[in-house]
């Protein structure tokens, strides 16, 4: 006798060997990962209404890879730009602010020079808070203040797809079907931000 196994819609639907119909368990339904990929540490010093940090970004721990960014940029709500320094790649970046386009897109541009190749050029990136196919995707970031100075910023992300029912009469199809859906969440960055203010 054959094993259930996924069917291949991906509906979270298991099926036995002769077509019926089994409820997934909660292990194929959900996955949760909370160890991060992902780890920054930010130094932040803010005077006369501008930011100077520092950040050591630690990714890929497989690898082990590293990168450090020298970030400065105005405070306030109008700020327009940000300059951004990274040593190691050898770039050198002035950036927008992320300019709103609709109410979930946004664009940012910026042009560099990269050190290393000697090449100046210009970036353009669109990104928003949802994403994935059908919108099956869910990003997001929150902080934590746990005290002056010391804050915790969690980005974390969600990918689902919804439970759904369905049905038919006289098309050779059952007149009940349920898919329980699926959810795999993961926290994908964790940074830590010390910030003095003069």
């Amino acid at each position: 006798m054959a094993s259930p196994s996924l069917s291949p819609a991906g509906d979270g639907i298991i099926r036995g060997d002769a077509g019926r119909e089994e409820p997934p368990s909660l292990e194929d339904l959900y996955h949760i990962n909370v160890f991060p990929s992902e780890l920054f540490l930010k130094f932040r010093k803010e005077v006369q209404g501008i930011r100077l940090g520092l950040n050591l970004e630690f990714y890929n721990y497989e690898g082990n890879d590293y990168e450090a960014k020298m970030v400065l940029k105005p405070l306030g709500p109008d700020r327009r730009w940000k300059f951004i320094y990274e040593p190691i790649r050898g770039d050198l970046r002035v950036l927008s602010k992320k300019i709103p386009i609709t109410r979930y897109l946004n664009l940012q541009v910026g042009v560099g020079h990269n050190y290393h190749l000697n090449a100046i050029g210009w970036k353009w990136k669109l990104s928003t808070s949802l994403g994935g196919d059908g919108v099956s995707q869910i990003r997001n970031k929150t902080s934590i203040g746990l005290f002056p100075g010391f804050d915790l910023r969690i980005g974390w992300k969600a990918e689902y797809i919804l439970p759904e029912i369905n049905g038919s009469v006289g098309a050779g199809e059952p007149i009940f079907n349920m898919s329980y859906g699926r959810l795999h969440a993961s926290i994908d960055k964790v940074e830590a931000i010390l910030t003095h203010e003069s």
